[in-house]
């Protein structure tokens, strides 16, 4: 369904819930009682990594020396820990191999968030907060933030809750001692923007990493004409429509997300077509679709510039490395789709290979009351498979060769 200027399909608002982005009301609604016992459950598995049997293939990450300098990040992180209090620096700080890393979620509502809520930041303070993010990430890849912290605004104004919705309710950790030689990195948590951002002297890892909105285009307030992730869509639609007939009857695999078009495993309520997300660091996903070595040349062009939409998030420089990484597994990747492939049609993507999944789904409404999947709602998971996330296999080898007794 197209969207009506305005009113978002026509679809209204869903009943408030209650609680708030940092807190849950005691005792636990019924309906969120088996989500965090998914969330333990998860969390007290010891950290392996996205996998497509359950084995990690070794040997695919390696301690290096990128030649891009990690100064300017570590500059800004300082910068950030000296505007803050005694008090917010306790809240703030973290040991390198912190549990926290792993406890993000896209939630809304999450009694389990940690660091330095930017909404109770000083102006001074958020400005440092905003300043290492702008440093840790391109000029593309800060505003998409910022533009997900505004149509947070923008959800806000549509339902009237600010217990869950608002431009500045996300959660700043930092996590280690910033350094030029020591591992280190930090996170931002909250609602539609979660960024997991490792540093080991020169090299970084950006993952886990969820974007997202509800609504992806603003209607109202002082944000209104904002929209975000159409390039994204059109990308994907590009990769797909250039496939020949037998290649998408490889890539396609199925013509519809409708939830009542999937087999029950292929859609969760929570997380929609989407396998990787928060509490997912240890899931299995086999391989599927159309691999790239089937593509022609021109075909694997697109599916680069599809990759490019993601990597290009990060810094100048550190975008490079991430893509001849992703390079030189091209021929490994994978490339499906689930849904149509028109202007106004919902779908799925997925690219994967040993060292990138990425996910693209169009969700149902969560707070507007459209029970199937729109254009206006988008969820994206970036991830490092194979033990990368967080950087936890660079960290590992970077504690073996020089922290061993």
């Amino acid at each position: 369904m197209a969207i009506i200027p305005g009113r978002y399909g026509g679809y209204g608002v869903r009943p408030p819930r209650p609680g708030s982005a940092s807190r849950m009301v005691e005792p636990i609604p019924e309906g969120w009682k088996n989500t965090y016992a998914r969330a333990e459950k998860a969390l007290a598995e010891p950290f392996r990594g996205v996998t497509t049997d359950g084995k990690i293939v070794p040997g695919l990450f390696s301690l290096q020396q990128t030649g891009v300098s990690t100064k300017p990040l570590k500059d800004a992180a300082d910068a950030f820990l000296t505007a803050l209090t005694a008090v917010q620096k306790k809240v703030a700080l973290h040991p390198i191999d912190s549990q926290e890393w792993r406890k993000w979620t896209n939630w809304e509502q999450y009694p389990l968030r940690h660091g330095v809520s930017l909404d109770q930041m000083r102006p001074a303070q958020r400005d440092a907060a905003l300043e290492l993010l702008r440093a840790s990430l391109s000029v593309r890849g800060f505003d998409t933030a910022r533009n997900v912290m505004k149509l947070n605004e923008v959800l806000g104004e549509i339902t009237g809750n600010w217990e869950f919705f608002g431009e500045w309710l996300y959660f700043l950790s930092l996590f280690g001692t910033p350094s030029m030689d020591e591992p280190w990195g930090w996170q931002l948590d909250g609602h539609h923007l979660n960024l997991n951002y490792f540093v080991r002297k020169d090299q970084v890892v950006m993952t886990p990493a969820f974007w997202g909105a509800e609504p992806a285009i603003a209607d109202r307030g002082p944000y209104a004409g904002l929209r975000e992730f159409d390039a994204e869509q059109r990308n994907g639609l590009e990769l797909i429509r250039a496939l020949s007939l037998p290649q998408q009857e490889q890539a396609i695999l199925f013509k519809s997300i409708i939830s009542t078009d999937l087999p029950p495993e292929r859609y969760t309520p929570p997380d929609g077509r989407q396998q990787s997300v928060s509490f997912k660091d240890n899931v299995i996903i086999p391989y599927e679709g159309i691999r790239a070595d089937a593509l022609t040349p021109g075909q694997r062009y697109l599916l680069l510039t599809l990759i490019q939409t993601y990597t290009s998030h990060l810094r100048p420089g550190h975008d490079q490395v991430w893509m001849e990484e992703i390079k030189r597994h091209l021929s490994e990747t994978w490339f499906a789709w689930m849904g149509g492939v028109g202007e106004n049609d919902v779908f799925y993507y997925k690219v994967h290979s040993p060292v990138m999944l990425i996910e693209f789904d169009m969700h149902k409404g969560v707070f507007l009351n459209n029970d199937e999947p729109e254009k206006f709602h988008i969820h994206i998971m970036v991830r490092t498979p194979n033990g990368n996330d967080y950087g936890k296999d660079l960290l590992r080898q970077h504690l073996e060769q020089f922290h061993q007794p």
